[in-house]
């Protein structure tokens, strides 16, 4: 059974920073490329960034690039979001997803002060 775990999210003031976590279990993590996307209040799902299996190629939506970076470590299933410069727009519910699908429950970032 496939499952995705987010963790990391919180409430942060703007200019500030938050690790998010994906730890994958159920498939093999390292063949699968993986995604994190977001979903604000009233809004639909936007994607915020991929990385390939190996981990050598990443790719960034415009709104989140040289702020956000996304990597995994395949020896513990994990994926992770770094998420540098906050701003109130980045107020989310963040989750990762396997290519193909599915995804998790999302964690909550929230940006204000």
């Amino acid at each position: 059974q496939v499952q995705l775990v987010e963790s990391g999210g919180g409430l942060v003031q703007p200019g500030g920073s938050l690790r998010l976590s994906c730890a994958a279990s159920g498939f093999t993590f390292s063949t699968y490329s993986m995604t994190w996307v977001r979903q604000a209040p009233g809004k639909g799902p936007e994607w915020v960034s991929s990385i390939n299996p190996g981990g050598g190629r990443t790719t960034y939506a415009d709104s989140v690039k040289g702020r956000f970076s996304i990597s995994r470590d395949n020896a513990k299933n994990m994926l992770y979001l770094q998420m540098n410069s906050l701003k109130p727009e980045d107020t989310a519910l963040y989750y990762c997803a396997r290519q193909g699908g599915p995804r998790g429950q999302g964690t909550q970032v929230t940006v204000s002060s």
